[in-house]
């Protein structure tokens, strides 16, 4: 029996916690289906490096949430134009097999009207764009098969939200490979129908095909969301700490203070060594500063309160406190 769940939560952490309670709590005697959304948000797969995947400064001034999924692949972009899709059943001994779980969504789209090509490894594509990529986790002869589909995506803001600026970015994280990309809107046959409405004709498509039962979560299975979603999804050690090893050489010409460069090694996004170089001016020993910084993690809170009674201006002259976390962290 394929049971389908209903996510009316548009929260990254939420969704993410409760794709894995699915995966390790419920009978798996059963499969699963589940559509989703998550509102602004870019996700990271397991094994990538999440500083060289975002720009940090434009996810800092439009507020988008970053998180870790358990599946690998590249990172993704999602907001309520989107909508995402979860199948867990058993591999059958299966390793990533992903056109499985995709043609029952080219399946649906082709009887809307809409022609779509599986593509790849694991992608799905309309004249050649995709418009859904797709990552498997895989444990005990259980999958989880999850997928994005853009239907109305804001692409503006993917492509500024997945742009790393040119700081030079040494990891052993598996980086994102970008491809031509494109939404769903334009080749369907009413282009006025809005993705609560493309939601409901892709859901009952699915309960066609598969003669599916809705699914009730139980008060534990929620609460056991919850929980994952508050101690693991949403936490700084998952979404950033969990990164690989990596390098950072960054390189900034700030006004009245010069041109400073910053080199950076980290492992689980904590300093592990930093040396600052350039042509400012300062009175106080780079070193110094770097010995302060070291074991600090990579992040804004942590940084400020290393720094909290450091003169800046002491080695850089003509920089501020603010100005030098910019250059650490965007």
């Amino acid at each position: 029996m394929m049971y389908y769940i209903h996510s009316s939560s548009a929260d990254p952490y939420y969704n993410l916690a409760l794709e894995q309670v699915i995966f390790d709590r419920l009978d798996r005697r059963h499969s699963y289906f589940m559509l989703w959304q998550n509102d602004n948000a870019i996700i990271i797969g397991r094994h990538q490096n999440t500083l060289s995947e975002i720009n940090a400064a434009y996810v800092k001034e439009k507020g988008i949430t970053v998180a870790r999924r358990l599946s690998g692949g590249g990172a993704v972009y999602h907001d309520l134009g989107n909508l995402n899709f979860t199948f867990v059943a058993d591999s059958g001994g299966a390793s990533f097999d992903f056109s499985a779980f995709c043609k029952p969504i080219q399946k649906a789209l082709d009887a809307i009207g809409v022609a779509v090509d599986i593509s790849g490894r694991n992608d799905m594509t309309i004249d050649g764009k995709k418009f859904s990529g797709n990552a498997q986790y895989i444990k005990k002869g259980r999958v989880m098969h999850h997928g994005t589909i853009m239907y109305d995506t804001d692409m503006s803001v993917l492509a500024g939200a997945l742009r790393v600026d040119d700081d030079k970015i040494h990891s052993k994280g598996i980086k994102s490979v970008r491809s031509r990309v494109t939404n769903i809107k334009p080749y369907m046959k009413d282009r006025n129908i809005t993705v609560a409405e493309f939601w409901e004709i892709l859901r009952e498509r699915m309960f066609r095909e598969h003669a599916m039962e809705r699914y009730e979560l139980t008060p534990g299975d929620l609460a056991a969301v919850c929980q994952l979603r508050n101690e693991v999804y949403s936490t700084w050690d998952w979404n950033y700490g969990a990164s690989p090893a990596y390098s950072i050489q960054k390189a900034r010409r700030i006004e009245g203070c010069g041109r400073l460069e910053v080199f950076i090694d980290a492992g689980g996004s904590v300093i592990n060594d930093i040396v600052f170089r350039g042509d400012y001016f300062g009175n106080g020993d780079g070193a110094e500063l770097a010995g302060i910084l070291r074991g600090c993690r990579m992040e804004e809170n942590a940084i400020r309160e290393r720094l909290r009674d450091v003169d800046i201006a002491h080695y850089f002259a003509g920089l501020t406190q603010d100005g030098l976390i910019c250059v650490l962290l965007e």
